[in-house]
């Protein structure tokens, strides 16, 4: 009877480790094939731009996403030809969720950037949200210390069954592990909404009729811009939290997918929120300079071919619109 369970046992466990075979080649896939679909934007838009933090943080999710999802992948089928010792796969482990919070906590910063420029950088709400984060990486890395035990148990406990790789299995506060990131998300998200709807309350008292010279040239401020991008990364972000957070309770029916795919989800978002950002206030910025041409054809015709001039000699430093990410006066609320 004891052999018959450890051989269903081990069973469910090298079935289960199939699973992450298939997703995370699935997930370095998805990685590459975004990234050769917007590296083209990238250039254009991101490339010519001073270096600081903004840049920094996007090219830092950018590629080091890619790395992330590699070696998840690169993990996963390497432990899959052998049996790996229980140091090597709690080692394994341990590392894999550093390595992703590494790759998230950028993605909060960013987020943080976002919520500092849609309250036109309150400092009060960006020492309360760097508080909340600084307090979540904390509560990450206690639960974290406390799973390694029950984690080193629970696998020494599969590794004496006949199975390949590294077993999966879940401990019983794995859950918790993202609980914090995901409480901060859900803090971030409620600025937005929050800021979304002071916003729809200012259109609806705004004067019908009433055409500024934004609204001729049929662009978005950046800080609309924001808001309506906010709102759908944030939802992204949150979902992926909670389905991670799903995945890897034990009562849960949902298989285990490996890391791959979230990470590489979290990291497509982000690079194209911020080239979205990038491309949409270029694009702005050069219909605001055709309209005011336009103008100055009509007025003082002779000035034009001098201007032309200087808008030739600066449109790579005008690809620069990573100021405005932290600064909504730069174009106007």
């Amino acid at each position: 009877m004891a052999n018959s369970t450890a051989v269903q046992e081990a069973i469910e466990l090298t079935m289960a480790s199939r699973i992450p075979l298939f997703t995370s080649v699935a997930s370095l896939t998805w990685v590459l094939h975004d990234y050769l679909a917007t590296v083209g934007d990238e250039v254009r838009y991101v490339w010519p731009s001073r270096w600081n933090v903004g840049k920094i943080l996007f090219f830092w999710n950018r590629y080091y996403t890619i790395l992330l999802v590699a070696f998840d992948a690169a993990q996963i089928h390497s432990f899959s030809k052998f049996r790996p010792s229980l140091y090597d796969c709690v080692l394994v482990d341990i590392l894999t969720r550093v390595f992703g919070a590494l790759g998230l906590w950028p993605i909060e910063i960013i987020m943080q950037l976002r919520i500092y420029a849609l309250f036109n950088r309150s400092k009060p709400i960006a020492v309360f949200n760097a508080t909340l984060f600084m307090a979540s990486i904390i509560a990450f890395c206690v639960i974290l210390a406390h799973n390694v035990g029950e984690l080193s148990a629970k696998i020494s406990f599969a590794k004496a069954l006949p199975i390949p790789s590294c077993p999966i299995v879940h401990v019983e506060l794995e859950w918790a592990q993202w609980v914090p990131p995901t409480a901060y998300e859900g803090v971030l998200f409620s600025f937005t909404l929050w800021r979304a709807s002071m916003t729809l309350a200012a259109k609806l008292r705004e004067t019908k009729g009433h055409v500024t010279f934004k609204e001729n040239v049929a662009m978005p401020t950046l800080h609309s811009l924001l808001v309506q991008d906010n709102l759908l990364y944030f939802l992204g972000i949150c979902g992926l939290l909670i389905f991670n957070n799903v995945m890897s309770t034990s009562a849960s029916r949902i298989p285990w997918f490996s890391f791959g795919p979230f990470h590489a989800a979290g990291g497509i978002m982000t690079a194209r929120m911020l080239i979205h950002l990038r491309k949409t206030l270029a694009v702005r910025q050069e219909k605001v300079y055709n309209a005011a041409l336009a103008q100055l054809d009509k007025t003082h015709p002779a000035q034009l071919a001098t201007v032309v001039d200087v808008r030739a000699s600066r449109v790579h430093r005008r690809a620069d619109t990573e100021s405005t990410l932290v600064d909504d006066s730069a174009v106007g609320t």
